[in-house]
């Protein structure tokens, strides 16, 4: 089988993951790394064994498939371009900054026909995936996202650094149409929100709360839903979880969620390199991202809002 030729544009702290896995995958070869900071880019293709250029276009012709790993802002400019170019591109989450902009990756990926997928790390974690096989019916989620500070992905605030994952995973397992959300957030030590809480309702009466931190002190990723006669708890980093049901008697019997535990990453590149392979859809697709993205910036604009009516009221509080 012939390697599928994969370059990694934008070598920071998740480009170096993405080259990393990619270098220890039987069906890619890591053809170059790409970074307009030439140290950096030096630097990772030093580390990685890889070709180094400072500018993505000068691997057109070159390479089968690329991942973007740049700063959300340039997802689309990047990702369209080698996509027209007949590169297929996997894009980190967020899909880009705006909904224009996503649907100018989809467009893109669907005029030539080409493989998109939307690096939404958490569908491929195992712990997520045996809690999706026993998903009927959830009716309400209760999730925890929390970090400490790092000057990492400070281009965009906590919603679309951090809580997309967690919407990604509730809109694949609810997919209902959204119907209100409630939000706040507020900035702490960045110019963005740091620290955010949404209520987002469903048509079919589900109800999510969702809670992301990025000044925490330590570390949370757990996901909880309840459905009837059962209650279904995960730990994403742990990669385990519990299901816990009523049974016949009315007692509570619970067991173990079936995890066979694997880095999330390293199965979500293999999945894009089958797509390439075999031409087939990405698991996680264009429109997908698309989806998160649009409930992310939902619950942003709930968040101004609810912004603004503090201000006002402080404002009216300072004119006493």
């Amino acid at each position: 089988m012939t390697p599928i030729r994969v370059a990694v544009i934008g070598c920071g702290e998740f480009g170096q993951h993405h080259a990393r896995v990619l270098r220890g995958l039987e069906r890619a070869e890591l053809a170059a790394v790409a970074d307009v900071d030439r140290g950096r880019a030096e630097a990772a293709g030093a580390r990685f064994g890889a070709r180094v250029v400072t500018d993505y276009r000068d691997l057109v012709g070159q390479i089968d498939a690329a991942t973007i790993a740049a700063p959300t802002a340039l997802h689309a400019e990047i990702g369209a371009q080698l996509l027209s170019s007949g590169v297929d591109v996997l894009v980190e989450k967020p899909i880009a900054d705006s909904l224009e902009a996503a649907d100018r990756l989809i467009a893109a990926a669907g005029a030539k026909g080409r493989v998109l997928q939307i690096g939404h790390l958490e569908r491929f974690n195992p712990a997520v995936e045996a809690a999706a096989a026993v998903a009927r019916l959830p009716l309400f989620f209760e999730i925890h996202r929390m970090s400490p500070f790092t000057p990492r992905s400070l281009d965009i605030d906590v919603v679309l650094d951090l809580m997309i994952h967690d919407l990604d995973i509730v809109l694949s397992l609810v997919r209902s149409e959204i119907r209100q959300v409630h939000a706040v957030g507020l900035p702490v030590l960045s110019a963005r929100a740091d620290i955010a809480q949404a209520r987002v309702e469903f048509a079919t009466g589900c109800v999510a709360n969702l809670t992301a931190s990025r000044i925490s002190t330590e570390k949370i990723r757990k996901l909880r839903f309840f459905q009837p006669r059962q209650y279904v708890s995960l730990d994403y980093a742990r990669q385990d979880g519990a299901v816990f049901s009523v049974g016949a008697s009315q007692q509570i019997e619970w067991r173990p969620l079936a995890v066979e535990r694997a880095e999330p990453l390293e199965r979500e590149m293999a999945a894009f390199l089958e797509a390439v392979e075999k031409r087939s859809p990405p698991r996680v697709s264009g429109q997908d991202g698309r989806r998160a993205l649009a409930a992310a910036l939902r619950i942003r604009s709930e968040m101004e809002s609810h912004a603004k009516v503090v201000a006002a009221a402080m404002a009216g509080q300072d004119d006493r």
